[in-house]
């Protein structure tokens, strides 16, 4: 990430710094004579889930990963997993960070966590960074990239490998649909009857797994969770945020990276809007056709994915609203989190009959 991704830790989200320091000397080769004091601690600014920071430790840099501050929804945030699920997957997909050391002693800094190594490189997020700018071309290259990547991570064999061990590839869909649609109904604060028509659209419409062979899913790739060479920004460096990774239908990830990947028309979705509504970046149905002729995949089913995809993404954000609604965050990002999640809402059941 490059330095401008960093800021002071947020009121709230600090960390016991000489404990953590006191910690890391007896575990990191680096920590060797090097002071409590050399402790220097940055947080990265993305992200609504769990919490990113910059760990400069004497002369090395480290990522830490660990969950968000307060009650948490049960098996979220899970971060030995998340941690043992990097150490599976980076030999065999080296976009994913190398991690580095796990803490599961919540003496130190009072929940687990893991650090990893550090990579540099360029995030989109809101605002397109000057490497790329307004040059149509490089939008271009830059999107087919992330199409590319996908496909790449979809190549990995789970069998193998052994990645198949990771999680529960037969059923996986079904499981998706059932398993967010009850998250829905533990963390919604209000009635919305449009997230009701989508559970029961998307219950009565599961994909059948035939000829569809289970693959990594990432299940949250997306634009601003890829990190691009500052040189090349055509080039990928790295695919970060694995906390919800399994192993399953592949389409689910294509879902989720339509869903993000908004358009400059009025027909289009009002939701969530990204850099992509702009000139030269591709659309939606040339992504389609450029992971099909990459993977050969069947995409019939397409609208399923998308529909699923923004109903996830708005139980997320009303499982953030939730714990900002019950005072488990003091974070102002999330005081209108309840708007979004009605207007994704409303597009997910756009077109489907209702």
């Amino acid at each position: 990430m490059t330095s401008s991704d960093t800021a002071v830790v947020r009121p709230g989200e600090e960390l016991d710094l000489r404990s953590l320091a006191a910690y890391l000397r007896g575990q990191l080769e680096c920590g060797t004579g090097v002071s409590p004091a050399d402790l220097r601690l940055e947080q990265f600014a993305g992200g609504h889930s769990n919490l990113t920071y910059l760990i400069r430790f004497g002369a090395e840099q480290f990522v830490l990963r660990r969950p968000p501050v307060g009650p948490v929804a049960p098996t979220a945030h899970d971060m030995p997993r998340e941690f043992r699920l990097l150490q599976a997957l980076h030999p065999h997909f080296s976009l994913a960070p190398r991690p580095i050391l796990l803490c599961e002693d919540t003496a130190v800094i009072g929940v687990p966590f893991y650090l990893m190594e550090r990579r540099h490189g360029l995030i989109v997020r809101d605002n397109i960074p000057s490497e790329i700018g307004d040059d149509e071309t490089r939008r271009r290259r830059v999107s087919e990239a992330v199409v590319d990547t996908l496909a790449a991570l979809h190549a990995v064999d789970i069998y193998a490998t052994e990645l198949a061990e990771i999680g529960k590839p037969v059923g996986f869909v079904g499981r998706q649909v059932r398993g967010w649609s009850e998250r829905w109904l533990r963390s919604k604060t209000s009635e919305v009857v449009e997230m009701d028509q989508v559970m029961e659209w998307l219950g009565e419409r599961i994909p059948s797994e035939l000829n569809m062979g289970a693959t990594i899913v990432h299940n949250d790739f997306k634009l601003d969770n890829i990190m691009l060479d500052p040189r090349d920004p055509a080039r990928v460096v790295a695919v970060l945020d694995w906390e919800m990774c399994s192993v399953g239908d592949p389409l689910i990830d294509l879902g989720l990276l339509l869903c993000y990947w908004t358009l400059q028309s009025a027909d289009e979705q009002q939701s969530l809007h990204a850099v992509t509504s702009g000139p030269g970046w591709m659309t939606r149905a040339e992504i389609i056709e450029r992971y099909e002729r990459l993977t050969g995949r069947d995409l019939s089913q397409i609208v399923f994915y998308e529909t699923f995809a923004r109903f996830k993404v708005a139980v997320i954000i009303q499982q953030i609203y939730f714990r900002y609604d019950r005072g488990q965050t003091r974070d102002e990002r999330f005081r209108h989190f309840d708007r979004l999640v009605l207007e994704l809402a409303k597009d997910a059941v756009k077109g489907l009959g209702y």
